[in-house]
């Protein structure tokens, strides 16, 4: 069968790609090997979310007295807490169906293999296949999955990667996490407020080693006082599984470190599904495991495109959407703007939570701006206070010469929802002075911001 676009992944970027297509007018299809929402809906963004959310609730029940609330024998359903995350799962993959069977989206069951020609092979579980040819264009788009260490291999039950840690059968007393990035980082804080022994193994000098310094302390802080063990400029060399427990075996700056652990989580990254999907037959270019694109997501084979994590791009649900929304507009003949890459905000859910965009401090240093920083603490917000929330800041960096918004890093309650008004004044070139002369609601968490704006310019009012 012909279609004019056939996308390869049904992701974010790739149900979201066959949407817009659709709507240019595109005649479309869409070919997916398992569920339709890709690891996003279905094993990454979405379902840990809910867990996440199940901690927080039985966090706040644990501590009700706080609020002034009687609450006898709180206890927590893990059980019943991966249940739920998994029916939220399965509901936003419904949602992709209705969303395919709306916009008149053809959905290709199976493995799909690109061929020459703009063609896709689709081999279904019964082993039949069929070959399907896009004219304007074929798109790539299929994702990424834990990434295996050669001296860390996953096994699936004592040392496993996120998917196993979204559904293990029974909890588990003790864990360690290998990696501190967003997916290590929001597993240590959902199995640790389920009363789980955690400790956090991280190569790097800090925990969330991308994030700005101040945010990585203030997480470690954080995390600490929760009592996950936070082990930095760490490794593990090697886990041995003995009368079904694991003895993790450490190297840290002051020797070798053994702890027995019942689970070893694999949380050091991802890697690009580009294997065993034809791109070596067409002739499509990869670099370090990733697919080499142009501004528009063009290969350097004509009618052959790729977006979302098998770039070398920030591996995000968020862009991978962007990028695939702009290259369809682009072969459909419009003159799309290129991404920002550098006002693409990172959020992690772990809590507290984390939101980030730009530079960081060090980064901005090393580009040789002379900055205005500023900084504001919770802790003086009466809407935190108010909630329980006092933890964590809001920093936000300006070049001191225009008064440019270089970046702004927030760790506390709801940040990630605090941090698309960072993003849409960096698009609009927004100034410090603008910003501050916004005036934001009283009592939110959100005037933290215009807070931290003015303790950049010496006008802060509640410090």
């Amino acid at each position: 069968m012909n279609y004019d676009i056939i996308v390869v992944g049904s992701g974010p970027g790739g149900y979201v790609t066959a949407i817009r297509a659709s709507q240019l007018g595109l005649k479309t299809a869409i070919v997916e090997r398992e569920a339709l929402g890709g690891i996003c809906l279905n094993w990454g963004c979405i379902p840990t979310k809910a867990l996440l959310k199940s901690a927080n609730v039985f966090e706040y029940l644990s501590h009700a007295s706080d609020y002034g609330i009687s609450v006898k024998d709180a206890k927590a359903d893990f059980s019943g807490m991966i249940k739920r995350s998994r029916d939220v799962a399965d509901g936003m993959s419904n949602g992709i169906k209705f969303l395919m069977k709306k916009n008149k989206i053809d959905v290709l069951t199976g493995n799909g293999v690109i061929k020459a020609n703009k063609t896709v092979t689709v081999t279904g579980e019964d082993g039949k296949s069929a070959d399907y040819t896009a004219s304007k264009g074929v798109i790539i788009a299929t994702g990424a999955r834990s990434r295996a260490l050669p001296n860390l291999p996953q096994d699936g039950k004592k040392i496993i990667g996120y998917r196993q840690a979204m559904t293990l059968e029974t909890q588990p007393k003790k864990m360690v996490v290998v990696g501190s990035g967003a997916i290590g980082v929001e597993f240590a804080y959902f199995y640790r407020s389920m009363g789980v022994d955690v400790t956090i193994v991280e190569f790097m000098k800090n925990i969330v080693p991308l994030e700005d310094i101040d945010i990585s302390r203030e997480l470690k802080r954080s995390f600490k006082k929760h009592g996950i063990n936070v082990m930095t400029s760490s490794t593990v060399e090697k886990v041995d599984i003995k009368n079904d427990a694991c003895i993790v075996n450490i190297k840290t700056d002051k020797g070798l470190e053994i702890i027995e652990t019942d689970i070893v989580l694999s949380a050091v990254g991802i890697q690009a599904n580009i294997e065993g999907i034809g791109l070596e037959d067409v002739g499509i270019k990869t670099d370090k495991g990733k697919v080499l694109v142009d501004e528009f997501y063009r290969t350097n084979i004509e009618g052959y495109y790729a977006i979302g994590d098998i770039l070398p791009n920030q591996a995000l649900a968020h862009v991978a959407s962007a990028e695939g929304i702009l290259c369809v507009e682009k072969i459909a003949g419009h003159n799309p703007d290129l991404i920002d890459y550098n006002n693409i905000p990172n959020c992690t859910y772990c809590s507290p939570e984390i939101s980030s965009v730009g530079y960081t401090e060090a980064e901005a240093k090393e580009k040789g701006y002379d900055l205005k920083i500023g900084k504001f603490p919770f802790s003086a917000s009466g809407k935190a206070s108010a909630s329980g929330h006092k933890n964590g800041f809001v920093k936000i960096i300006f070049d001191a010469k225009y008064g440019e918004l270089l970046g702004c890093h927030m760790i506390g309650y709801n940040v990630t929802e605090m941090i698309a008004e960072i993003i849409v004044a960096r698009k609009l070139e927004t100034t410090g002075n603008e910003i501050l002369k916004a005036i934001h609601p009283h009592p939110t968490m959100s005037e933290a911001i215009m807070e931290a704006v003015a303790d950049a310019y010496d006008e802060v009012i509640h410090l």
